[in-house]
């Protein structure tokens, strides 16, 4: 909601009262004097107006969870164990997943209540790298690299991937990087050049990398430089 708009829906305070106050250099967003009528404000930023608190703001919470193979990545689920049992109850705060992981696969999982940070991050058509570590069931072929790069054609969306990078690390291992975080993006990219993955474990989404002082299970608070990447 733009800044404005949250002046004018107090009582009393007509859009051209808000604009002024705003240009006065009257009203602190966060603690900063904000002077853009237009400026979007989300729910957790905390809004003053000449000292009187006008929006309070709501906590946020960005978490970096290692995930362990036989977690769902889902808030619910009536079958399996979900990520969420791993994290403390106190800190749920509406938490959704910013890109999810299969049950199988495992690493960084970032979970949030803050959904425009977290479309930032998963959208793609920001195209914010993904970084993954994988084993194959077979060896990858030489060609593997060049046709990740041209892009693969997904026929059921009708669409070509965008390039993305392949680093052989074994005749059966690669790090792959994608710039998009489609649904079970790499294993059909693998498919679709005859191949099968039997491992992936995801390493960084932008600059965020996950922390190998995470054991399986483990989570922890996002630093504030891992979440301004992101903004």
């Amino acid at each position: 909601m733009k800044l404005s708009r949250i002046l004018s829906n107090q009582n009393g305070v007509s859009r051209k009262q808000a604009n002024a106050l705003i240009a006065a250099g009257k009203i602190m967003v966060d603690g900063i004097i904000c002077q853009e009528a237009a400026r979007e404000i989300n729910r957790f930023s905390e809004v003053t107006s000449q000292g009187r608190i006008v929006q309070p703001g709501e906590p946020s919470c960005y978490l970096m969870l290692h995930k362990p193979a036989g977690y769902l990545s889902a808030t619910t689920d009536t079958v399996h164990q979900t990520v969420m049992e791993l994290i403390d109850p106190h800190l749920h705060n509406d938490l959704h997943i910013a890109g999810r992981l299969d049950r199988a696969s495992t690493g960084l999982l970032i979970l949030t209540n803050d959904g425009t940070w977290s479309r930032r991050l998963t959208e793609p058509a920001i195209k914010m790298p993904k970084v993954y570590r994988v084993s194959t069931a077979s060896a990858i072929a030489p060609e593997t690299a060049k046709r990740f790069a041209d892009g693969i054609w997904f026929a059921f969306e009708k669409l070509r991937t965008s390039p993305a990078r392949l680093e052989l690390l074994g005749p059966q291992e690669a790090r792959v990087t994608i710039y998009e975080g489609r649904y079970h993006q790499v294993k059909r990219m693998f498919h679709a050049v005859g191949n099968r993955i039997t491992a992936l474990h995801r390493e960084k989404m932008g600059d965020i990398q996950l922390d190998d002082r995470l054991s399986p299970g483990a989570y922890r608070c996002l630093t504030e430089e891992e979440i301004r990447s992101v903004r």
